[in-house]
């Protein structure tokens, strides 16, 4: 195998790969990407579960392919001069890299000892702009659930209806969920899931571009291509719990705020919270004000910020962090709390315009000596 290709655009393939790519593993191959030297180049790394491919253009004299050591690889391309760099394999696996004055030479893997990379059986697909799927992950996958108790909790719900797509994510304390117009379907109603952990690889490779991602949905894997990038990966199988169920369609209280004065109120407030000194914070909403107070071992703290409508004295207690990753992650500079009782769920909407978001937190029980 014999190639050269710019050193931006394959640090920039390798790095996107490498994501995928196994970090510790008993199989040496899976720590490696597999090199494809063809038409183009294309980077491939798999870690039994997601797999990425980032193809770019190469000038190939000799086409073949080749498994390197992903860390490896990667550190060196990144660290050689802005140049063409010149690869070269030989029938013994031994790779030369050459960029300027700069020379390597690495043992490699035979393409035969990567492990079988997952295919996609087409059934369906969908079309989304890069910048709305890239928000809508990073606006709702912070409540994926981070571990293997329910494992269909690990993924994000997708679910397609009538063009639009509507991303849920649930960890049993909190929901997220997003909605947006497809820019084109293939099909009219469709739901499933993916893995929280895909989602975040999809998320870092997207960009703030109108470009169109196509989503492309298989029997067991579900796939994503953007641009000249692919990330693969199988779906999570399961029962996803029915959201419009837990969701309350109404409140008792309605109260308007600006998002960011809540997020500077419950940051002063947490500031005497930790993993070490724990406590919720307890957010009262009055007429026209909302408190929010705490108390740890470390001392109490307590802060206001104006808000519209009035909680008649209402008093509900929220781990800091649940309520902070969902008002951070909120499009909308204006929000909507919806309340009933100290013990009910509190939901989260855009105070005006289109309903495109909700976040739903579960409150946790306040003592008496708390705040």
């Amino acid at each position: 195998m014999k190639f050269s290709c710019e050193k931006e655009l394959l640090a920039n393939a390798v790095t996107i790969a490498s994501r995928a790519a196994a970090t510790k593993s008993a199989v040496p191959s899976m720590e490696g990407l597999l090199i494809e030297a063809a038409s183009d180049l294309t980077v491939w790394g798999y870690n039994q579960k997601t797999g990425i491919r980032s193809t770019v253009a190469a000038d190939v004299t000799e086409p073949g392919s080749i498994v390197i050591n992903a860390r490896l690889f990667g550190d060196i391309i990144r660290r050689l001069p802005d140049d063409v760099v010149y690869i070269t394999v030989n029938e013994k696996c031994m790779i030369n890299i050459r960029c300027a004055m700069s020379e390597y030479n690495l043992s490699g893997l035979s393409a035969d000892e990567y492990p079988e990379l997952p295919v996609t059986d087409y059934q369906n697909s969908i079309y989304m702009k890069e910048r709305d799927i890239k928000s809508m992950i990073a606006e709702t996958n912070f409540a994926v659930m981070d571990n293997e108790a329910r494992p269909i909790y690990t993924g994000a719900l997708f679910e397609v209806d009538n063009d639009i797509l509507t991303v849920v994510a649930v960890d049993g304390f909190r929901l997220a969920l997003r909605r947006e117009r497809v820019a084109k379907t293939e099909v009219g109603k469709i739901s499933f899931v993916v893995p929280g952990a895909a989602l975040t690889e999809v998320e870092r490779i997207a960009g703030e571009s109108d470009e169109l991602v196509k989503i492309t949905l298989g029997s067991s894997h579900v796939m994503f291509t953007l641009g000249s990038n692919l990330l693969i990966a199988r779906r999570l199988e399961g029962e996803f719990m029915n959201y419009r169920n837990s969701i309350p369609q109404t409140g008792k209280y309605s109260i308007g705020a600006n998002r960011r004065d809540v997020i500077d109120t419950v940051e002063r407030v947490s500031l005497i919270i930790s993993d070490k000194f724990k406590s919720p914070v307890r957010c009262e909403f009055s007429d026209g004000k909302l408190r929010v107070s705490t108390a740890t071992t470390l001392g109490k703290a307590s802060d206001e910020c104006a808000v519209d409508g009035d909680g008649e004295g209402l008093e509900i207690g929220f781990n800091n962090r649940y309520i902070l990753d969902a008002l951070k992650a909120a499009p909308a500079d204006n929000i909507r709390f919806q309340l009933s009782t100290s013990v009910s769920p509190c939901v989260i909407t855009p105070a005006e315009g289109e309903k495109n978001f909700l976040y739903m937190i579960l409150p946790v029980r306040l003592r008496t000596n708390e705040g």
